[in-house]
């Protein structure tokens, strides 16, 4: 074995390490403090010698990376070989449990960075000599405004809107329960943080949170069978309950607190309502046959039970406080009349809470309000109707307030309910149902055979009258979307119309039926089919009673996978400025729904800047993206996270129409369209080469872990859509590009960049496109990033796992001429030093990273061999490798 090195030596390599990764102080003492706590639960776990063999791994991978030595990566492979498989799954799990603490002090340094400039416009999301842009509401309002005028903009912020819409798409690697200790440790820290140094409180904290990282380390990583779409459902629900329900009102008065100073709180407000949330989780049934008509009905249940107790307890908590006697805040004929109506329904209740609230008008008919909410729960006597009934007796109120004095009160806690009731309704999230073109063609054709049906066309009938039954339960806004994967004619979106009345007849449900453009061909053809599908009866009605509003979904996964990143992105461009043009033509208001997932290559990475390089006329103040996995809760799960990231999306999608923003991007297309026509037809024919070489599928599931990938229980969706690997056709692509991230290639993120840039060949006018065309820009930082994930020395171990020296070849030369170009590109000598946030979080993890790729590779040999010590078929090298998949997945932050 390569000689370890002494302890002086090792201290001086994890000290270098420390110092270079340019980590804050502040957080430096959180990741030691919680590796130390880690530390400790290791040395307390009663297996002997596990702290000690953690440490040599993290030395031996450490300094491979730091140093770039191969001897000490040699030394790493050969200390994650010598584990028994037993200790190595131990040491896979200390790994992962590192990145959870990890991650966790990075979210705390981003919240506390959040909090101490609370109040002060964010950082710009330009850089180098890019113009720099405002990222909040408030300041995107003013270089609107200055461009367009007081009231253009202040029309346009009306109509403002983002819509994530939230799927359960398997990209979520970690337990719900690993979810809630990690929740209870970030807690303890922020206690931590608190408290007195060395005082009662922190002690306190510091015992808390070493029982928690013990629980963490005591907790089973891996789930033990495959969650229902209905646990999907219950896990997206937690992000509602700990986040979402009270903080999007927060970020409406903040920005409204941004836009008016003083006069925020005293008059009504400017800000919308503009989040609209939806959801896929128990509604995409595209190629998951456990999502039924029944889970649909359950989730839609579910998502209201929740809304409908968050709206009670919210109104009961602002009824309480409003204890204003009626002599000095007299209620309005409006707000007496509520209370006069309900007295006539229930007086024995109207007079329980007349008598805890004596002459306390506004405050009784509030407790009224929530009383009504909680019986429209149970579907009891005194329910709403609807969730505008309940707005309006809320506003009733407000108006009694603001005319009785109580300006203060009507603006202030009674605005937040009427914020949350816009937003959320009776229904939390509007529920949308997708299916695939082909499942319709299938289910019309057994109809109009005229003999019986089948299983599959009679649950395809189930879900109209599941929606239809949801609309009248919840409302129009709780489901109604239905989103037809691989559309490829208008027939395909008039098969639904069709379906619906097969199911129901004139009591049809309300459907806005949304294509979805996946294939490189598809997104070409669009324009033409929207054209022809906008003349149909049942599309021309529905347009008419939405005031034109049209919908239309892009898919980045699919096509992405069809001609590689380059042409995908140039194609999604086209589509959308051929889609945008042909609409505004025609008169209607159009949201493009974008269909990205969490890894670069389904579409990720900044929403804002990818939103600020979108053709003209595209996003009009309306963005609307699928969210998925563990993105959810990254953007979603901590509060001022969440706001934070709420309010730059938000700016960008209000700039995105301003004159001058319109007029870069279109003006930088037009500059560069030669540019973008060289780089399309190189990167496509180098993706071709690798893709379409002869015995590439099954390659590709030799040189990563793909089949493996099926084994862990990740969602409840199948990773293919047939059994075979010998074409790419049937595989998703979230496995496709969870495989090549698990092996540290990332190939679905960059490849044939280095090819595309290598045709055009200019660099000076490269360089000059990357300042001034937001698309390239865009697409070369997210490749930076995905480029930066990668490990030249692990993605050789894994290629080598196949016998196909050619392609590993290919794959390798692109890697190092992407590599090339990109730093030429950004700037300076290495990947992402222009963007050093982001830097020092890859270089923090990287080497750790690497140590469970070392295990992942150890397993996967193993596996794929006939060894008698290890037998395939070993359930113990099977836990391993999913282990690892699990850790990777935590330490690079995305999987698919």
């Amino acid at each position: 074995m390569t000689p370890e090195p002494t302890p002086t030596e090792a201290i001086r390599v994890i000290t270098r390490f420390e110092a270079s990764s340019g980590i804050p102080d502040e957080m430096r003492a959180d990741v030691r403090m919680l590796g130390g706590l880690l530390g400790q639960v290791l040395r307390e776990s009663g297996s002997p010698g596990l702290f000690e063999d953690v440490e040599r791994l993290r030395l031996a991978t450490i300094q491979a990376y730091d140093e770039e030595s191969d001897a000490a990566f040699r030394r790493a492979a050969e200390i994650a070989d010598g584990f028994t498989i037993e200790r190595a799954d131990e040491v896979a799990r200390a790994f992962t449990c590192y990145f959870h603490l990890v991650n966790l002090a990075e979210e705390h340094q981003r919240v506390r960075i959040l909090r101490e400039r609370a109040g002060k416009p964010g950082p710009s999301t330009g850089s180098g000599s890019q113009e720099k842009l405002p990222d909040t509401v408030a300041t995107a309002f003013a270089r609107l405004r200055s461009e367009v005028g007081e009231d253009e903009a202040r029309r346009r912020l009306e109509g403002l809107r983002f819509h994530p819409v939230f799927t359960a798409h398997p990209t979520e690697a970690r337990r719900r329960a690993v979810s809630g200790s990690i929740r209870r440790i970030a807690e303890l820290l922020t206690q931590h943080d608190a408290a007195s140094d060395g005082g009662a409180e922190q002690r306190r904290a510091l015992r808390r949170m070493l029982e928690e990282v013990d629980t963490l380390w005591r907790t089973a990583p891996l789930r033990a069978q495959k969650p229902t779409p209905t646990d999907e459902v219950r896990t997206v629900m937690s992000v509602f309950d700990e986040t979402l329900f009270t903080t999007v009102p927060h970020i409406y008065r903040r920005i409204d607190d941004d836009l008016r100073g003083d006069e925020s709180g005293d008059s009504a407000p400017v800000v919308p309502a503009f989040v609209r949330i939806g959801s896929w989780v128990g509604g995409d049934r595209d190629g998951n046959p456990f999502v039924t008509s029944s889970v649909t009905r359950e989730a839609s249940a579910i998502a209201s039970e929740h809304v409908l107790r968050g709206l009670e307890r919210a109104i009961e908590r602002i009824g309480r406080t409003l204890t204003l006697d009626a002599e000095d805040t007299p209620p309005s004929t409006e707000v007496q009349e509520i209370w006069d109506g309900f007295a006539r329904s229930d007086a024995a209740l109207a007079e329980e809470v007349a008598t805890r609230s004596p002459a306390e008008p506004h405050r009784r008919v509030l407790l009224v309000l929530a009383h009504r909410v909680r019986a429209t729960r149970h579907e009891a006597r005194d329910a709403y109707g609807a969730p505008e009934e309940l707005l309006a007796d809320l506003r009733a109120v407000q108006r009694s307030l603001a005319e009785a004095g109580a300006r203060r009160h009507a603006f202030g806690g009674v605005q937040h309910l009427i914020w949350q009731v816009e937003t959320y309704g009776f229904h939390l999230t509007e529920l949308e149902v997708r299916q695939h073109s082909k499942v319709h063609r299938q289910a019309l054709a057994e109809l109009e055979a005229g003999g019986p049906i089948g299983a599959q066309t009679e649950e395809v009938l189930e879900v109209f009258r599941a929606v239809a039954d949801i609309q009248k339960r919840y409302g129009l806004r709780a489901a109604g979307r239905y989103v037809v994967s691989f559309t490829q004619s208008a027939e395909d979106l008039a098969n639904v119309h069709l379906l619906a009345r097969h199911a129901l007849g004139e009591d049809a449900p309300v459907l806005d039926v949304v294509p979805l453009f996946e294939t490189f061909a598809d997104l070409k053809a669009a324009p033409g089919i929207m054209s022809e599908a906008v003349t149909t009866p049942e599309f021309r009605a529905r347009l008419a009673e939405t005031g034109n509003r049209l919908e239309v979904m892009l898919g980045y996964s699919d096509s992405s996978k069809d001609v590689g990143p380059v042409a995908a992105n140039l194609a999604l461009y086209e589509a959308q400025r051929e889609i945008a043009l042909w609409a505004k033509d025609a008169g209607f208001e159009l949201t493009l729904f974008h269909g990205r997932g969490g890894a670069l290559g389904r579409g990720g990475g900044p929403a804002n800047s990818a939103i600020l390089a979108q053709p003209p006329h595209s996003v009009d103040g309306r963005f609307k993206l699928t969210e998925q996995g563990e993105v959810i809760f990254a953007r979603y799960g901590e509060p001022a996270i969440a706001m934070r990231h709420i309010d730059q999306v938000a700016a960008a999608t209000l700039l995105a129409s301003s004159p001058t923003v319109e007029e870069r991007t279109s003006g930088a297309a037009s500059r560069f369209a030669r540019i973008a026509d060289v780089m399309d037809a190189a990167s496509r024919e180098r993706f071709f080469s690798l893709v379409a070489a002869d015995g590439f599928a099954p390659w590709f599931a030799t040189v990563t872990p793909m089949e493996e990938i099926g084994l862990l229980a990740l969602g409840s969706r199948p990773a293919r859509r047939g059994l075979s690997v010998e074409s790419l056709e049937d595989l998703r692509a979230i496995p496709w590009v969870f495989a090549w991230t698990q092996a540290r290639i990332n190939l679905a993120g960059w490849f044939g960049l280095g090819s595309a840039l290598e045709a055009v060949g200019d660099e000076q006018a490269l360089v000059e496109a990357y300042r001034e065309w937001p698309l390239l820009r865009t697409m070369v930082d997210n490749v930076a990033m995905s480029l930066a994930k990668t490990d030249e020395r692990i993605a050789r171990e894994y290629l080598a796992l196949g016998d196909r020296d050619d392609l590993a070849k290919l794959v390798l030369d692109e890697l190092e001429l992407t590599r090339d170009w990109v730093i030429r590109l950004t700037g300076g000598d290495r990947l992402l030093a222009n963007k050093p946030v982001l830097q020092r979080a890859v270089q923090l993890r990287s080497p750790y990273v690497d140590a469970l790729s070392l295990l992942q590779l150890r397993a996967l040999r193993a596996l794929r061999t006939n060894a008698t010590t290890e037998p395939a078929a070993s359930p113990d090298l099977q836990r391993l490798l999913l282990l690892s998949v699990s850790g990777v997945a935590a330490g690079l932050q995305n999987t698919g």
